[in-house]
């Protein structure tokens, strides 16, 4: 947003966004809309929580300079046909920034093979330290970026009336990094590796399939977004007036962790007309027996709420 979007966009120039956007791939773009006049154009996900690619072509118009699009919701475990997006926006020049945060934990990703422009990814969501992340960025677009922040490392000459920019990506890297959180994000990239993608996407789908039959089988429990190809991501409501943060505290109990809340996608939840759901994550180091645990835990719920 700060090095290659805000000095290229002008009132008036659009943005394509999905509706299952994280707010970490919103709010930088609502600084662009608040200070530049660029407008924010929004493709909504169908009832089964599906993106159509060609919605979000058809959305791109004219004054379109960026495509914004989630690999995989954080809400829905939808995953998103990235790659026929890219191909279709760059047919037009529009290049393609990919929020991979929630999908580079769940399976292999290859950039080179979604053609995206950026892609972005956050530590934690690895196994990694807070505060880590990366982000790639294709040579032609590095090329068209300004440094955003000043600091060592990304100069090489200063002087009364000039500086000179290191060379890319040492451009962009200011001051002192987190030295202790990448090595940390390395050694979970490697251990992922290890323990290989193909693998824990196998376990992960087997665990899907597992989940997705157990809570469909309580026709109390409301799941928002049921794609068939989703992530093993289940964002549920209770019926009744239970409160998420309430069903929540009761897993909570059983050792059961969820999250509760909008999950950091609150125009997502509008379009869903929810104000609050638990979302269960399951991952690599989880089994069917928890599954069950979580479906027993459910029920206590159902008695307490009714």
């Amino acid at each position: 947003s700060y090095a290659w979007a805000m000095p290229r966009m002008q009132a008036g120039d659009e943005i394509v966004l999905s509706i299952m956007e994280h707010h970490a791939n919103i709010v930088p773009w609502h600084f662009l809309r608040e200070r530049q006049g660029v407008v924010l154009k929004w493709v909504d996900c169908d009832a089964n929580g599906d993106l159509d690619p060609q919605a979000v072509i058809d959305a791109i118009g004219p004054r379109t300079k960026l495509v914004a699009i989630t690999h995989l919701s954080n809400v829905l475990g939808t995953v998103v046909d990235v790659k026929s997006i890219t191909a279709a926006a760059h047919a037009q020049g529009v290049p393609v920034l990919v929020d991979g945060s929630q999908a580079a934990v769940h399976m292999a990703v290859d950039v080179r093979d979604i053609g995206c422009d950026f892609y972005a990814i956050t530590g934690h969501k690895l196994y990694g330290p807070s505060g880590s992340g990366a982000i790639y960025v294709h040579r032609d677009r590095m090329a068209e970026m300004r440094p955003f922040m000043g600091g060592g490392d990304m100069i090489r000459e200063v002087t009364r009336d000039a500086v000179t920019w290191n060379d890319p990506p040492m451009k962009f890297e200011a001051g002192t990094p987190g030295i202790v959180q990448m090595i940390g994000l390395g050694v979970a990239l490697d251990y992922m590796t290890g323990i290989g993608m193909a693998e824990i996407a196998a376990h992960e789908t087997r665990l899907r399939d597992y989940a997705r039959a157990r809570l469909g089988g309580l026709n109390w429990l409301n799941v928002q977004g049921n794609s068939a190809t989703k992530a093993a991501i289940f964002s549920f409501t209770l019926d009744g007036a239970a409160h998420a943060h309430d069903i929540s505290t009761v897993l909570d109990k059983r050792g059961i962790a969820v999250r509760a809340g909008t999950h950091c996608a609150m125009p997502l939840m509008a379009h869903l007309g929810v104000g609050a759901t638990c979302r269960a994550s399951f991952a690599m180091y989880n089994t069917e027996a928890e599954v069950d645990a979580l479906v027993s835990a459910l029920e206590l719920c159902r008695d307490l709420f009714g």
